[in-house]
């Protein structure tokens, strides 16, 4: 039974990649074993909660499985978990139900100045094993891309996303007649109609995120899409995350696993998500820059594969923890 006997919280700002920040929780049990868990870009509220009542929920505080532990906050679960399936010597993979020991990965690519540009980096990724290529969209920038990539690569499994810039259907249907095989979060509204209006008439399947039980059930009532983005940095704890691919998956749905950014932890949780039999679609944790990573090894593809940790315990990865130190913008330890 776990009991935390410490407790340290950093926020940490990334060197690359626009300084984002990101928040890193460790716990310390009487036995000396440790969990780390992880926030991407908390708000100030967050540390603030945390500094003021984390470690009087948890210190000295017995509980026996991660969601009886008095955390409320998605990085304090993250630990939660990581330390408690460190204690039993299993994967959090394997805790969460998992089984697959790697994952197929897509690379995502931002928009180019140049269609020659956009296709020589399609080129680069497929030489490198890719066998799935995510294109991020805008309007303006979306059909010709689209086209271009297609007739270089009639075979290569394609999706796109239009990160919510899209207002109505009809601005995406064009796309349907190039063989996608996802239009990821296409519309700035999370307007369940919409969605199932595009869905209606495209052949591709919509893929929506949703980060409730509520929200998702929306979705799913109306079939306002075959896939769910499943984001578990946005969910309250790994449990609903669980059980939001459960629903999902009862339902019909394919799922992508999704989550690049942040220090490696975040990652290293989505992968542990993404090993569940529901998750069918390529993985999506190749955002870069993997330099910000304070895990080893780190979290990303090789070859277009992503290894799952099924012989380490926890999240599967080791921290550097002098890193951690560095990079630390503020910390606090009770």
């Amino acid at each position: 039974m776990p009991r935390v006997r410490e407790l340290e919280v950093f926020r940490l700002v990334l060197p690359f990649g626009g300084r984002q920040e990101t928040l890193l929780v460790k716990l310390t049990d009487h036995g000396g074993m440790t969990g780390w868990g992880e926030a991407i870009a908390p708000e100030a509220k967050t540390w603030t909660n945390l500094e003021e009542t984390l470690g009087a929920r948890l210190i000295g505080v017995d509980w026996e499985h991660p969601d009886s532990a008095p955390s409320g906050d998605p990085a304090v679960d993250m630990a939660c978990w990581d330390l408690w399936t460190r204690m039993r010597g299993v994967p959090l993979a394997h805790a969460l139900g998992g089984s697959r020991t790697s994952l197929m990965a897509t690379v995502r690519l931002t928009p180019d100045p140049s269609l020659e540009s956009l296709v020589s980096r399609v080129n680069q990724q497929v030489c490198a094993g890719y066998g799935h290529v995510t294109l991020d969209i805008r309007p303006g920038w979306d059909v010709e891309p689209v086209r271009a990539v297609r007739a270089a690569y009639p075979a290569l499994t394609l999706a796109v996303d239009g990160a919510g810039c899209y207002t109505t259907p009809e601005q995406l249907i064009a796309l349907d007649s190039y063989g996608l095989e996802v239009i990821e979060r296409p519309f700035a509204v999370s307007d369940p109609y919409l969605h199932a209006t595009l869905q209606d008439q495209v052949s591709a399947a919509v893929a929506v995120e949703a980060s409730t039980a509520a929200e998702l059930d929306d979705y799913l009532t109306l079939r306002a899409g075959r896939v769910l983005l499943l984001r578990p940095a946005a969910f309250p704890s790994l449990s609903e995350t669980r059980r939001a691919h459960d629903r999902a998956a009862a339902a019909g749905w394919d799922i992508q696993c999704t989550g690049g950014q942040g220090a490696g932890l975040a990652r290293a949780a989505t992968v542990a998500v993404a090993s569940l039999p529901g998750c069918t679609l390529a993985c999506d944790v190749t955002q870069p820059p993997r330099n910000n990573q304070i895990v080893d090894p780190i979290v990303g593809a090789n070859a277009g594969v992503i290894a799952v940790p099924f012989t380490q315990p926890g999240l599967g990865h080791t921290i550097d923890e002098p890193r951690v130190h560095r990079l630390a913008k503020d910390r606090f330890r009770a």
